[in-house]
């Protein structure tokens, strides 16, 4: 225990967590593309000196999970007042390739002590398709430019945009991230003055020290066990559809959990590999979403995690397979894994849509990405929610009037999708159908999931609906790429959420 008294150290704690919600509003209110202001499709934290993730908003749980990989990549480096580092490199503590991160130290006295962070979804990051988010791309620089951990020099933001699309557009967005971590810094720099620097490095320690009783605490209260599951993943980009086996075991021993990937398939030729960081990400995200969600969102709620997968598994990738899916939609199915093998020694929800419904669009003078929310799956006392991002995905839909004025498209339909929540004595939640006019030619690539094995239900649930996608009525697959001439229509109908209970 720290000399810190309960109240101090709670003040502490939200104010750490007010600076990283601030720093999110920031970066929302001033980024140009509408994947960042409009979808939110970003996230900031702080780092204590060591590079341990202290506190985060509640935003994107993808990138927060890996987020401190990111941080990492970037400690072995001489830190200086004034200097900042960008990567989005996977294999470095990135996710995939439009995932930007800005890291920042920040000093008190001339003494590092602490980082400010944050992430963000680009609409584009260069490579031969536009968006850079590839249905079928095989290798990683097919997806777009690499950044290794750079520093963030004036100079290195405008040669890196420059080898982008729309590098305006790029810089924008990366000055929008630089001032999320100056706010992030304010906020640190008048903590420090105000507690002392020696004090606020005592609270960090403290916060992440509670956070690990916390979640020692929640598993010491489970069952010791082991339990075993494995899900797939629709593997399109082979020509014929296969589908692709995921295992996990997760063995809880006291306060201890170990989450054991072995008996994953092999990366595969495709994009749904997954850096280690991802895969991390995804299954803490899903523990703590059973055990102890109130805990403080920091590294110390995970400390008594361990997540193990065999080098050069999906979940384990190795350069240079793409990863373009692997951060949306294999981050997803970790998720259902870890939440259905903990379902054995705790109450768990039944499985939500399972994808992030990926859609990129790009013409002349644009590109625009978005997720599509869907159904959750329903818990043992409530039905899940409609219309929702879910698990791995905490952004929103774009506003139909924003994407009408902001790009050549129309919105034919945005409505909830009846009757695709699974039955049960509480129903899942149910999808949306999403259908966009193209007004000018354009290409689009939909990356997506749960086309051919829907979303499970639990305790005598019936599963959620399969989703759907055309264009112009004719089907398509899972993951799909082609033109649309002015008046053709894509249509999106995402996957509804399984049904709890026996009916």
């Amino acid at each position: 225990m720290s000399g810190l008294d309960p109240v101090t150290l709670q003040v502490m704690a939200g104010a750490l967590h007010a600076a990283c919600e601030e720093m999110g509003a920031a970066l929302i209110r001033s980024a140009y593309s509408a994947n960042i202001k409009e979808r939110r499709d970003c996230s900031t934290a702080l780092f204590d000196a060591g590079g341990e993730l202290v506190m985060q908003a509640e935003h994107i749980p993808v990138h927060l999970g890996s987020m401190p990989d990111a941080v990492a990549a970037v400690t072995e480096f001489e830190q200086r007042p004034d200097r900042s580092w960008i990567l989005n490199d996977p294999y470095r503590g990135g996710t995939h390739l439009p995932d930007i991160t800005l890291v920042s130290p920040v000093f008190h006295q001339g003494r590092l002590l602490a980082f400010a962070a944050c992430r963000a979804h680009h609409a584009d990051v260069g490579g031969p398709t536009p968006g850079s988010m590839p249905a079928f791309s095989t290798r990683l620089d097919e997806e777009g430019v690499t950044i290794p951990p750079t520093e963030a020099s004036p100079k290195a933001l405008r040669e890196l945009a420059a080898r982008m699309r729309f590098p305006r557009q790029r810089r924008a967005d990366l000055r929008a991230q630089a001032a999320a971590n100056r706010v992030g810094a304010l906020r640190i720099d008048e903590m420090a003055r105000r507690h002392g620097g020696e004090r606020l490095r005592e609270a960090m320690a403290e916060i992440l020290a509670y956070a690990e009783r916390r979640t020692r605490a929640a598993l010491s209260s489970l069952p010791d066990g082991t339990w075993h599951v494995e899900d797939v993943l629709e593997d399109d980009a082979g020509g014929a559809p296969r589908d692709i086996t995921l295992r996990v075991a997760a063995e809880i021993r006291g306060d201890s959990l170990v989450l054991d990937f072995d008996g994953t398939e092999r990366q595969i030729e495709g994009n749904l590999n997954c850096p280690l960081s991802v895969t991390r990400s995804a299954a803490l995200f899903a523990v703590r979403a059973l055990t102890d969600p109130d805990a403080p969102p920091s590294a110390g709620a995970y400390r008594p995690i361990e997540v193990v997968a065999p080098a050069g598994c999906l979940l384990n990738a190795e350069p240079p397979a793409a990863v373009a899916a692997g951060n949306v939609e294999t981050s997803s199915r970790v998720a259902d894994l870890v939440v259905s093998a903990l379902a054995g020694a705790l109450p768990a929800p039944a499985q939500g849509q399972g994808t992030m419904n990926n859609l990129t669009l790009a013409g002349e003078g644009f590109t625009y990405y978005e997720t599509i929310g869907g159904g959750q799956g329903a818990c043992p006392e409530a039905g899940g929610p409609s219309a929702v991002h879910v698990a791995m995905s905490n952004t929103l839909n774009t506003p139909v009037e924003a994407l009408e004025t902001e790009f050549p498209v129309r919105v034919r339909e945005h409505s909830l999708r009846h009757g695709s929540g699974g039955a049960g004595r509480h129903a899942g939640g149910e999808g949306i159908v999403r259908e966009i006019e193209a007004l000018a030619p354009m290409r689009f690539s939909l990356i997506t999931e749960r086309r051919r094995h829907p979303p499970r239900g639990r305790g005598g649930g019936e599963d959620g609906a399969l989703g759907r996608n055309s264009r112009n009525g004719e089907g398509l697959p899972g993951k799909a790429e082609g033109d649309l001439a002015p008046g053709d229509r894509l249509r999106i109908e995402t996957p509804g959420g399984g049904g709890h209970g026996v009916q």
